[in-house]
């Protein structure tokens, strides 16, 4: 397999950043930062309540200045500069922690924290300060229309067609430190190997789509990634 790999898709989760201090999407609880996901996390939520998810978000977008990415997010970064042939990463994660490590290859499929979106324009740009207090737009100047730019259930991921035609080309699709529950991306095993590729799981306990991958590697992020990035960049 070593001899014939060539393209790569890699698609992290909660797993990784969670080495960083970031909170997990879902807790054990089924709550994230102590809220119900329904409640911050849906297109419903923020016409019921508009403070409490822009308060809720103000607040993990102030946190992610307080933790740094882990060997994990290095390690990734590293061999999207060395490798060879085509490789993408996709995130499910919204915090900044690929970006900052130095990935270049990358889709955030559902949004980012540092990213805003006008209700009024459409216009999305970077973000870093607080929506609570309704700023305006800088590009249409039209104030309080600022929401996450964050993909919320019953909403499209981002850059679906390029994520699905990456993994129809790929010889090896790698998910790291994912639960295996949130679809679309909990079906990308299963297309990838639909198109003949290998597929390779790297995850604290078997997600609940282990019996799809060729390989499971159980562990903390932290320690697999950088031990296979090694690996695959051996012959390179």
């Amino acid at each position: 397999m070593q001899r014939e790999l060539q393209n790569i898709v890699i698609l992290t989760g909660a797993g990784v950043s969670a080495e960083s201090g970031v909170a997990t999407f879902r807790g054990p609880d089924g709550l994230w930062e102590g809220h119900r996901v329904e409640d911050v996390a849906t297109p419903e939520a923020f016409a019921r309540d508009p403070d409490l998810v822009q308060n809720f978000y103000d607040e993990r977008r102030a946190k992610l200045k307080t933790v740094n990415p882990n060997a994990a997010h290095l390690a990734l970064a590293k061999l999207d500069e060395q490798w060879p042939s085509d490789l993408l990463l996709v995130t499910q994660n919204v915090d900044d922690l690929h970006d900052r490590a130095g990935s270049k290859s990358l889709v955030h499929m559902h949004g980012e924290l540092n990213s805003a979106w006008c209700l009024a324009c459409d216009g999305r740009f970077p973000f870093n300060g607080t929506m609570a207090s309704g700023p305006t737009c800088p590009q249409c100047d039209t104030p309080g229309q600022l929401r996450p730019d964050i993909v919320w259930f019953g909403e499209m991921p981002y850059e679906m067609e390029r994520i699905e035609l990456a993994l129809s080309q790929c010889d090896l699709f790698v998910s790291i430190g994912t639960s295996g529950a949130v679809y679309p991306a909990a079906g990308f095993v299963q297309t990838a190997r639909h198109y003949g590729a290998q597929t390779l799981e790297m995850n604290l306990d078997p997600s609940e789509g282990s019996f799809h991958f060729h390989e499971s590697r159980m562990g903390k992020a932290g320690d697999l990634v950088p031990e296979w990035v090694k690996e695959i960049l051996r012959d390179v």
